[in-house]
């Protein structure tokens, strides 16, 4: 048809997606029935995953039997639990983790600065005292780890002091 100077008729079959469109844009759009994270839209009462591109998809959920029956389930609970993406949950340090990875280099300092071999860590009724009396205590490893993976932070926050009072 080209080389006759026909041009075909346009095309009807042109994809019906918003192209820029972004979950967060979806979310200012339906508002609390709906959150964001990881750049996935999920739906808050269902815990969901929807596609954010149509809008038609995200309706069809909303109006859905399913929908409904969970949105009553859930306001009932007045309990808000929000679905995250596994990233999410893996990035989000509590306060415990920090807690314990303090406990554990106030610790090792402790016994550096005592001249305690790290070794005593591991007698048994040294490991009681821990889990008994000290918050987070029975989290401290043994002293291979402790050697391994703590006394080289240790080692270098001692030298930064040692460098900074030099000067």
């Amino acid at each position: 048809m080209e080389r006759f100077g026909v041009k075909s008729a346009p095309s009807r079959n042109r994809s019906k997606t918003a192209l820029y469109v972004t979950p967060q844009d979806r979310v200012s759009e339906f508002g609390s029935e709906l959150h964001e994270d990881g750049g996935k839209l999920f739906c808050t009462s269902c815990n969901v995953v929807l596609n954010h591109v149509r809008k038609s998809a995200i309706n069809d959920h909303l109006k859905s039997k399913t929908h409904t029956k969970r949105k009553a389930e859930f306001e009932e609970q007045n309990v808000r639990k929000k679905q995250r993406t596994l990233t999410a949950s893996l990035q989000c340090n509590s306060a415990a983790q920090t807690e314990k990875s303090s406990v554990i280099q106030d610790f090792v300092k402790m016994c550096l600065e005592a001249n305690i071999p790290l070794e005593k860590a591991d007698h048994p009724s040294v490991r009681a005292f821990l889990s008994r009396y000290v918050k987070n205590g029975s989290s401290i490893p043994k002293s291979e780890q402790l050697r391994k993976a703590y006394l080289p932070d240790g080692y270098d926050n001692e030298n930064q002091l040692i460098n900074t009072e030099d000067r």
